[in-house]
């Protein structure tokens, strides 16, 4: 099984170098909410198989913030060559305590099968 897509999304921007960007006026900072959208695909022969997932985020120290453990059975839905399962997960309350690059690992069977780079930046507050 492989992770064909994996993005970060709702309050967040792409820069022009491709990075996903938060932006907190202070820290730390709590992130309401944002969606990690991942779409596996799996080959036919997977069908009737489960597979243990994990999503970790990481920040630039190596860090491990907090796990998401789960496992994810491979069903068929249909006629094909290849199995394709999207799952969003919303995070709620997501807390920052220092700017900086964090990333999302999704981890299939124990090995890393993407990566969703996000940084973490402070903005100065708006002049009155």
């Amino acid at each position: 099984m492989e992770v064909k897509l994996a993005l970060l999304a709702d309050g967040a921007n792409v820069s022009r170098e491709g990075k996903l960007n938060l932006f907190a006026r202070s820290f730390p900072t709590t992130h309401p909410q944002m969606q990690l959208v991942i779409r596996f695909e799996a080959a036919a022969e997977e069908a009737n198989t489960t597979r243990q997932v994990e999503i970790q985020l990481v920040a630039s120290d190596g860090g491990i913030l907090f796990r998401l453990p789960g496992a994810l059975t491979v069903q068929q839905r249909g006629f094909g060559d290849a199995i394709r399962m999207d799952h969003v997960l919303t995070l709620n309350h997501v807390q920052f305590e220092r700017p900086g690059r964090y990333r999302f690992d999704v981890l299939v069977d124990g090995q890393v099968a993407a990566l969703v780079p996000l940084q973490v930046e402070e903005i100065a507050a708006a002049a009155h």
